[in-house]
């Protein structure tokens, strides 16, 4: 069972992107467990090669992304994400 959400809510508007990621330039609080802050959704965009994103105890679940795939990154959540192969990837943020 997964504790990840399949859609966005739909009253949510992005507001922001981050850069695209590498395995070179990903910063390691994006490796470690963190969060958004209160009302703030994600959805992380696959650009290239594979990703893992994991949820953090006491929740559950785990995706394998590859290019082409999105995550919804729920509000104060934490979890993490670990390339499985080189590629790319970048997250917008929503409220």
């Amino acid at each position: 069972m997964s504790d990840i959400p399949v859609a966005l809510p739909a009253n949510v508007t992005a507001y922001r992107r981050t850069p695209d990621f590498t395995p070179e330039n990903i910063p390691e609080k994006l490796r470690a467990a963190h969060s958004t802050k209160p009302g703030t959704w994600g959805l992380l965009h696959v650009l290239e090669g594979r990703l893992l994103y994991r949820l953090e105890a006491p929740r559950q679940g785990e995706r394998h992304l590859a290019a082409g795939d999105t995550v919804v990154i729920e509000p104060t959540i934490h979890h993490h994400v670990a390339f499985i192969e080189p590629g790319r990837f970048f997250v917008e943020f929503y409220r």
